[in-house]
């Protein structure tokens, strides 16, 4: 199982947007001689939810500071861009980087988000998938002609093409089960969390339904990688742990609880996120050391649980939500260095021994 680490740029009160900026790509950069194998920046906007307007943007920076370390998006909300342009900034990043790129799209799911950009959320499923098409089509064609009914390119050279071949993996966040099958169909690789609401059950069908998809487009149904977003925040001892990643959890879930509205609700595929603003809006930290999504923890109890997480689902990669909620760089760090020191080379060993 890989380790990764999601960014999501969020802005607490008391941090300047310099030292929200410094401190994530630093961070980014330290995965790298830290062990990580993948960094996941996210793009948000208009709120200090996440102010990565630009996932492409940021890697290219990254990219420029590391050999290694593979650079995924968690993810492009891809309703908000121009696919082609999509296809263009990450064939670059592709080649900048010497063939690092993973791309990780979604439909995203803030309703002030849609407004900002004067969208009709009811249509993101439609758009997105004329949008995944005609990046595909941008990157293995050596011409495009595409007529759908919100994108039309008439017989153009998209340049340039990525390095990888024959394209750059894709991997789709998923939630609701038709999208855990859509990805599949797709051929896409998966991205999916318990976060927001997903329970154990549910992500046991979601990944069937993911094998089902697969499978129905006449794929290798046990193919396909499946990345899995959890906050995860391990220190030396359980009360530290508790006491360091516990304001800074519960911020998080206040503050999504502001900018996902009850409508959502009646988008399809966005009940999920409707339910989790009902339980973000009043949660405490101890109900979140509840929840599937948190692990939180002395060393031993996060590689328990990371183990057990493992044995289940058969994760290919971790990415892990350390850093949120503005906490302490420095307290990042240790953790990180924990995870991919201590924890993940436990869990990798337990893991091997189950299979």
């Amino acid at each position: 199982m890989k380790l990764g680490m999601l960014h999501l740029f969020e802005n607490p009160a008391g941090k300047t947007e310099h030292q929200i900026v410094k401190e994530q790509t630093d961070l980014m950069i330290a995965a790298e001689d830290l062990g990580f194998d993948s960094v996941w920046p996210a793009e948000h906007h208009f709120s200090e939810y996440g102010w990565c307007a630009s996932p492409q943007v940021t890697l290219a920076s990254i990219a420029t500071k590391t050999k290694r370390i593979r650079l995924g998006t968690g993810v492009v909300v891809l309703p908000f861009h121009n696919p082609v342009r999509v296809a263009e900034d990450f064939a670059f990043l592709d080649l900048l980087s010497d063939g690092r790129v993973d791309l990780g799209l979604g439909r995203g799911y803030q309703p002030l988000e849609y407004k900002g950009f004067n969208m009709d959320q009811m249509h993101s499923r439609e758009i997105f998938d004329e949008g995944v098409r005609l990046i595909r089509d941008c990157w293995t064609k050596d011409r495009v002609t595409f007529k759908g009914k919100y994108y039309q390119v008439d017989d153009m050279e998209i340049r340039p093409k990525p390095l990888q071949k024959p394209h750059p993996p894709i991997y789709m966040a998923s939630l609701s089960k038709d999208t855990f099958e859509l990805a599949g169909r797709y051929g896409f690789n998966l991205l999916m969390g318990f976060a927001f609401g997903l329970k154990p059950q549910q992500a046991h069908e979601g990944i069937a339904a993911y094998r089902k998809g697969r499978e129905e487009a006449g794929l290798d149904p046990n193919g396909g990688k499946i990345g899995c977003l959890f906050m995860v925040y391990p220190a030396p001892t359980r009360e530290e742990a508790h006491a360091e990643f516990g304001p800074a959890a519960v911020w998080y879930y206040r503050t999504i609880a502001k900018y996902i509205a009850p409508a959502t609700g009646h988008v399809p595929g966005y009940e999920m996120y409707a339910k989790t603003r009902d339980f973000a809006s009043k949660v405490e930290f101890p109900e979140l050391l509840q929840s599937y999504g948190m692990v939180c923890g002395s060393v031993e109890e996060v590689t328990e649980k990371l183990t057990d997480v493992a044995q289940q689902y058969g994760f290919d990669e971790l990415l892990c939500w350390t850093r949120i909620g503005g906490l302490d760089p420095k307290k990042v760090t240790r953790a990180m260095d924990l995870l991919s020191g201590k924890v993940m080379p436990a869990v990798r060993k337990a893991s091997s021994k189950a299979a």
